[in-house]
């Protein structure tokens, strides 16, 4: 089956309309075959159209490209993913003696490491996750290692970069040209934003109320310290090449290999359970989320940045990728109608629906009520009359920008003893799911949302 590409392309149209967002930009990989189509412009204000070459950020998808060339280490026999950090580089350090000595690759990959991203201001130079590791020195333990899934949006994957330019010797940025970029033939992909075609690239948009529309964001890019993590822009066509890499065990459309097919089961295969598994998937591999569709395994990998927003998902039994590329959003809900309109199209499975909440359910309040937070976010778990709230606590000048309260009150309406959902406060979110969770003194220790971990402080 193929998709009916003018219907896809209208209904596109719709939604972008109806949320708010620019551009999307879709490719299709089923069978070997591809099909792209662009909608809307690449900058609200210059009203540029988007086509199929335009390129955006892929914000966290970055993590699986990084993930890649990682395991070719792997295959060269010249990393362990059980061996510690330390015998890579010998000198690491954080505030926890168990971690510095124990903390593996794996932990990294799938994020269980625990250390805080408390790497402070590493520059923008060529050295920047040197620093970013001599920065972590007194960096503490948001949760023991390896007790839970708590994702790290820059430093974990920074210092597997910093373990492939120590073995390589030269910078990330040119391991991933000589090891992915070049052998792959992506040649509209980089992990700067100065080696981008300024003419081709989307620019970002937020949105702060439909009325208004988008508008340009005020920061064009994430830091370069997030770049294993987060740096690296794209287009459709190139993030399916990846995707081609994942569904023919470890080749490029070329037929040159690019992993092992063993590194790819590893990937995939190598999982840890996510503790709220209902916004992205129950589990994590090694670079990419693994989600149950109906009973069947789906991999994915997201990203986002400042504006703009990465989603690809692998179904390796129906030998399809899909991905989309936008400079507006993050809206699940957006995605999630786009993608079921293409599946739907293809006749494969498609997204399931959150859960209902458990109106039998008799939960204990005491046992959530409490303070979570880490530097940065802040979450207050209240209950009244036996029905829990959670109070998000903005950055002042976030909320003032977004033009919003700095402190915004939601329901949280229970799924399970541990799983909660919460309707959005207003018409621009999507509702939410939270996991409040290890009841080892009683009273939960952890708050998770959208994939981070906030520990109980008060």
């Amino acid at each position: 089956m193929t998709i009916d590409v003018p219907r896809i392309q209208a209904r596109v149209a719709e939604l972008l309309a109806e949320y708010g967002i620019p551009s999307a930009a879709i490719g299709v990989l089923h069978d070997g075959a591809i099909a792209e189509l662009a909608v809307g412009v690449k900058n609200a204000e210059t009203r540029e159209p988007a086509t199929t070459d335009t390129v955006y950020q892929c914000g966290s998808m970055t993590k699986t490209w990084t993930a890649l060339a990682f395991m070719q280490l792997v295959d060269e026999g010249k990393v362990d993913l059980d061996e510690p950090v330390r015998t890579y580089l010998p000198g690491f350090t954080v505030a926890d003696p168990e971690a510095s000595a124990e903390v593996t690759p794996r932990h990294l990959l799938c994020h269980t490491n625990g250390i805080e991203e408390a790497f402070g201001d590493p520059g923008e130079d060529d050295d920047v996750y040197e620093r970013m590791i001599e920065n972590i020195a007194d960096a503490p333990q948001v949760f023991p290692l390896g007790r839970t899934h708590g994702y790290s949006a820059a430093l974990g994957y920074a210092i597997l970069a910093r373990i492939l330019e120590v073995h390589d010797d030269k910078r990330w940025d040119d391991v991933m040209r000589d090891r992915l970029f070049d052998p792959m033939g992506l040649t509209s992909t980089n992990s700067r934003r100065e080696q981008a075609d300024e003419t081709r690239v989307a620019t970002g948009h937020l949105i702060r109320s439909l009325d208004e529309g988008p508008i340009v964001t005020p920061v064009h890019y994430l830091p370069r310290a997030f770049g294993p993590g987060g740096n690296i822009t794209s287009t459709t066509r190139d993030v399916l090449t990846m995707a081609h890499v994942f569904l023919t065990g470890g080749t490029a459309p070329s037929g040159q290999r690019i992993v092992s097919a063993a590194s790819i089961r590893q990937v995939t295969r190598s999982r840890v359970p996510v503790p709220d598994p209902y916004l992205f998937g129950p589990e994590w591999a090694l670079g990419l989320i693994v989600c149950d569709w109906h009973g069947e395994t789906v991999y994915a990998t997201d990203g986002s940045t400042i504006g703009q927003n990465a989603r690809l998902r692998l179904l390796p039994d129906s030998n399809t990728a899909v991905a989309m590329l936008t400079n507006g959003g993050p809206r699940e809900s957006f995605y999630h109608k786009v993608f079921n309109e293409i599946l739907t199209d293809l006749g494969t499975t498609t997204i399931p629906d959150l859960p209902a909440p458990d109106a039998t359910l008799d939960l204990d309040p005491s046992r959530y009520v409490g303070v979570y937070e880490r530097p940065g976010a802040r979450y207050e778990v209240s209950a009244e009359r036996g029905q829990l709230y959670l109070t998000l606590v903005l950055d002042p000048m976030q909320a003032q920008f977004l033009q919003k309260p700095d402190r915004i009150r939601y329901e949280l309406l229970p799924v399970s003893d541990t799983h909660f959902l919460m309707p959005p406060a207003d018409p621009l979110e999507d509702t939410q799911t939270v996991s409040i969770y290890d009841f080892t003194n009683g009273t939960a220790r952890y708050l998770h949302t959208n994939c981070r971990v906030n520990p109980r402080t008060g």
